[in-house]
């Protein structure tokens, strides 16, 4: 297939969904990352089922890191391949707080060096939070001692800029 027939095949699919959006569940940057990590070989409902008893317990790198790898396997353990994801996960919370001040990468490489994330989730990330990474997205830093309300009560690709 050539340029200009790619080109085309993009275009009309740009026209016909202006807006891609992902069926999974997330509120920042950090937790759209650790879904797509758990979505390899698996649903998205699956994913989303064990999210929605995840997120409210470890929202950021440092919560989900105390878990440590058999608490988090206790939440993803019906996801396929839970125990290497669990694995990866823990270790990329652990790099992110280290070298990154436990925010998302905003680079594929950087992405790309974490433990789970491969050329097809660093795409997720980048193209579905950070391109239009809106204000209201929680920091993943933040020590708050609460989690935010979860479900969000809209996906967040809907915010609004504040």
């Amino acid at each position: 297939m050539n340029a200009a027939k790619r080109r085309e095949i993009f275009l009309r699919l740009q026209a016909a969904n202006p807006h891609p959006a992902t069926e999974l569940e997330y509120r920042t940057p950090f937790e759209l990352l650790v879904a797509v990590i758990l979505s390899a070989q698996a649903t998205d409902k699956s994913v989303n089922l064990a999210t929605h008893e995840l997120f409210p317990v470890a929202h950021t790198p440092r919560k989900m890191l105390d878990l440590g790898e058999a608490g988090l396997r206790e939440y993803v353990q019906r996801i396929g391949l839970y125990q290497t994801k669990a694995k990866h996960i823990i270790e990329m919370c652990r790099m992110l707080l280290e070298l990154h001040g436990s925010e998302v990468p905003q680079t594929r490489e950087a992405l790309e060096a974490l433990p789970g994330v491969g050329r097809k989730t660093a795409n997720v990330i980048l193209n579905t939070a950070l391109a239009s990474r809106p204000s209201r997205w929680i920091r993943t830093s933040s020590a708050s001692a609460t989690a935010p309300a979860w479900p969000p009560a809209r996906p967040c690709w809907q915010w609004s800029r504040s």
